[in-house]
């Protein structure tokens, strides 16, 4: 499968081809690593790196991400804000809702969002991971930077790692999108984050929050939230605050949740 071809991906973005600068690797340690050298150089907003293949691709909590050109699209994307890091709560999850949006508009059935940034898909097996989000910020009180990395299985990975607390592997092809062009596919998703970034940017993911909501999984159901070092907490989950926290009804009354995984209890 050819790279990503700039060019055609900016015929593509129509007038939002200016918002964007794309460079399409082959390969590259990882999208968000090669992004934050770039971004450090003075890379300006709407830089993307999107590669075939990642030698050191990431996901959450340390976790490796497979990636290979002809069964997933991998890319990272710069944006800045104005403001302190403290204002960015609830990126991720805007983040993953404009992933969804935009592979619903595609044509995508099934996908549902788990916090604090996970794409889910709907399978006769159960809930299957198709998509992750990893945002690492950067910033001080005038302002900051996010390096938003997506990586989106086109189809699942030939194997995956073993992981006790991650969800097994779905694909675009298992969600009703079995011909994907990929410039296609990431000029929409370019196009839904920057209008969802917007919206983010000047009103928080209060203004988001509705839209995330519906699609949230386990919304009123029982979970677990497991983080690293703590008792595992168990209750019924009420989604997301305004600010991105979760929200989990206790034995103890309501608690807003900042990390952690979140698994079906």
């Amino acid at each position: 499968m050819p790279l990503i071809d700039p060019a055609l991906l900016k015929a593509r973005l129509g007038e939002l081809a200016g918002r964007f600068d794309v460079d399409a690797l082959d390969v590259c340690d990882s999208t968000s690593s090669e992004l934050l050298r770039r971004a450090d150089a003075g890379a300006p907003a709407g830089t993307v790196i999107v590669a075939d293949r990642q030698e050191a691709g990431r996901g959450r909590r340390g976790r490796v991400w497979l990636s290979s050109p002809e069964g997933s699209l991998t890319f990272s994307l710069l944006w800045r804000f104005a403001g302190p890091p403290a204002r960015l709560g609830g990126l991720s999850l805007a983040v993953g809702l404009a992933l969804a949006q935009a592979l619903e508009a595609e044509g995508a059935r099934g996908i549902g969002l788990k916090w604090p940034n996970d794409l889910l898909l709907a399978t006769p097996a159960g809930h299957a991971k198709l998509a992750g989000v990893l945002i690492e910020l950067t910033g001080n009180r005038r302002g900051c930077q996010a390096i938003i990395g997506i990586g989106i299985n086109l189809r699942p990975p030939p194997a995956a790692l073993p992981d006790a607390l991650a969800q097994p592997p779905a694909g675009l092809d298992q969600a009703g999108l079995a011909a994907i062009d990929r410039h296609a596919l990431l000029a929409a998703i370019l196009r839904q984050l920057a209008a969802v970034l917007d919206i983010f940017a000047g009103e928080g993911f209060a203004a988001l929050r509705a839209d995330w909501q519906r699609r949230h999984i386990w919304q009123d159901r029982p979970v677990q939230v497991l983080d690293a070092g703590e008792t595992p907490l168990t209750g019924r989950c009420l989604g997301a605050d305004a600010d991105g926290a979760l929200l989990l009804q206790t034995a103890a009354g309501q608690q807003r949740i900042h990390s952690g995984d979140v698994s079906l209890r």
